[in-house]
């Protein structure tokens, strides 16, 4: 064998386990290199060309739309009362929704992490409205709230609420909680469904201990539940809270934004600027400003749960 031939050997013995180690190396990310790519195509492609729209005028009736204009829309919004409108009704719409949601939510869980006769019956029909498609359930209540087809009103004027049997859907001072009732009694189940799970996974030796020591209900509750629920409790409320503020079925369905756009919210806006309007600029910049609001909520409740080092 000549010294060439030794040479190349070499080289291609050195080089195989080279390839080898460079194959282990690389496996992983080719297994997972489909669902990047399916990610990329379907999330950040549209990402990107909605966020571009928020810098040009595309509006579809226009032929002649489509260039760049900068930082117009946002100028615009600005001095956009109707926007300025929305934005204090998204803070009522989201506030109110997760604070009853989350509440009841807690009151269920606690009621069916206790055993009973019928429990597994009662937990169906507790989370039956999470089922429950979001535009039927708009049109369910739209229909309840009516004074000449639903029983709401009557109810409300019979114990005080109401003066006489009215549809407060069109009443400006009260439209928002129509909506707001709505999607309390959609997303209860989430918070219930959750708040459970970390529920059942106590150990009740503690609660046994802490009954022995002579602790009450209310103690138990502050000084065992609540702890090893404060993980579950940050990650559900920031979840729903992103999720409400995006949620827009209810109100378009239920009010269409009405009366006097004392129901619309951002994401609402949303709709009616890019669907109705068909201004699909004006529509990103806002969707723009959204984005960037619940970026910001979900940064600072991060942060804070960070800092009061809630134990995962």
């Amino acid at each position: 064998m000549t010294t060439t031939s030794w040479n190349r050997d070499a080289v291609r013995r050195s080089a195989t386990p080279m390839r080898r180690r460079l194959a282990r190396v690389a496996e992983p990310y080719l297994y997972i290199a489909p669902t990047v790519i399916l990610i990329v195509l379907i999330m950040l492609v549209p990402l990107v060309i909605g966020l571009s729209y928020a810098f040009r005028d595309i509006q579809l009736l226009d032929p002649f739309s489509g260039g760049f204009i900068g930082l117009d829309h946002f100028r615009t919004l600005w001095t956009d009362e109707s926007f300025w409108q929305a934005m204090k009704n998204t803070v009522l719409w989201t506030f109110a929704s997760v604070a009853l949601q989350f509440l009841f939510g807690l009151i269920l869980a606690q009621l069916l992490n206790r055993p009973f006769p019928g429990r597994p019956v009662i937990q169906a029909l507790v989370f039956l409205p999470w089922a429950v498609p979001s535009f039927l359930s708009g049109l369910d209540w739209a229909w309840m709230f009516n004074p000449v087809v639903g029983p709401l009103p009557h109810w409300l004027a019979a114990v005080g609420i109401l003066s006489s049997p009215e549809n407060i859907l069109s009443d400006p001072d009260l439209a928002m909680w129509g909506p707001i009732c709505a999607n309390v009694w959609w997303g209860i189940p989430f918070f219930a469904i959750t708040l459970l799970a970390a529920l059942q996974s106590i150990p009740s030796d503690m609660y046994e201990a802490a009954a022995i020591d002579g602790a009450g209900p209310w103690q138990r509750f502050t000084r065992i539940t609540l702890p090893f629920l404060a993980p579950t409790i940050a990650i559900t409320v920031l979840l729903r809270t992103v999720w409400v503020a995006n949620f827009a079925d209810l109100i378009v369905v239920m009010t269409n934004g009405g009366p006097a756009d004392r129901t619309q919210i951002i994401s609402s806006y949303i709709f009616t600027q890019a669907f109705r309007q068909l201004d699909f600029g004006y529509a990103s910049a806002i969707a723009v400003v959204l984005l960037v609001l619940l970026l910001l909520y979900s940064f600072a409740i991060l942060v804070l749960r960070q800092a009061m080092r809630i134990p995962s």
